[in-house]
C-alpha cells in the first residue's frame, strides 16, 4: 500500500479501493470500503486524539473526486439538507430537506460540489464536504438526482455506467490538516488507474 506521508506520529497512506479502512488501527477518519484514496492514520493515542478533534471541529480541509450521472444544474452549488437513515433500507442513509416534516432527529450536512470537466453523459466533479457524516456526498448526490457512477447502494435502477468501472467513482484526493508539531501539511493523492481508464472519451 503506498505511504503518501509519515513521520513519529502519522503516517498517510493512498488506500485502495476493496480495503476496509477500520482494519487500521487507530485511523483518524474512515473512507468507504469501495472509496480510494487518502487515508490518515495515528501512531499513538494522544496524536489520535489531537487529530480527531480536528475532525470532530470541522478544521480539516478534505476534498474528493466524483464521476456523476448527468450534469449538475451549476459549475459550483453549496448543497446544505439533514441526513438520516434510510427507512427501507438500513445500509443506507438519506438526505432530506432543511425543513420538513421529516427534520427531527436528522443531522445537518454540508457539501461543496465544484463541475471539473463535463462529458456527453456525466460530470467530473470536486465535492468537498464540510461536515463529516456518513455517505454524505453519496447520499446528496443521488438527492440531487446525480448519483456517483459505478455506485450500486445509491445509484438508480438501470443507470448509465462507464465501460469497465467496477466500483463507485469516488476519491479522496486532497486533506490538509494541522500535526501535533503545529505544522499545517496538504496531502494529495492522483486519481487511480482504474478510475482513469473509466474516464469518457
Amino acid at each position: 500500500m503506498k505511504i503518501i506521508y509519515e513521520d513519529e506520529n502519522i503516517r498517510v497512506i493512498d488506500k485502495p479501493a476493496g480495503v476496509n479502512s477500520d482494519d487500521f488501527e487507530r485511523r483518524v477518519h474512515r473512507l468507504d470500503k469501495d472509496t480510494s484514496g487518502i487515508l490518515l492514520i495515528a501512531k499513538n493515542d494522544e496524536t489520535l486524539s489531537f487529530l480527531q478533534k480536528q475532525f470532530k471541529e470541522r478544521k480539516v480541509e478534505k476534498k474528493y473526486i466524483a464521476l456523476i450521472v448527468g450534469h449538475l444544474k451549476s459549475e459550483k452549488s453549496e448543497v446544505e439538507t439533514l441526513l438520516g437513515r434510510a427507512p427501507n433500507d438500513r445500509r443506507k442513509q438519506k438526505a432530506f430537506p432543511l425543513q420538513g416534516p421529516e427534520s427531527e432527529g436528522k443531522r445537518q450536512a454540508k457539501t461543496t460540489f465544484r463541475v471539473l470537466q463535463s462529458f456527453e453523459n456525466y460530470d467530473l466533479i470536486e465535492a468537498e464536504p464540510h461536515t463529516g457524516r456518513k455517505h454524505q456526498i453519496r447520499a446528496q448526490l443521488t438527492y440531487l438526482g446525480h448519483p456517483i457512477a459505478g455506485d450500486k447502494l445509491y445509484g438508480f435502477k438501470g443507470q448509465l455506467c462507464p465501460k469497465g468501472l467496477n466500483r463507485q467513482f469516488l476519491h479522496s484526493n486532497y486533506l490538509k490538516i494541522q500535526l501535533p508539531s503545529g505544522e499545517i501539511k496538504k496531502f494529495t493523492s492522483e486519481l487511480p488507474t482504474d478510475l482513469k481508464l473509466c474516464l469518457p472519451n
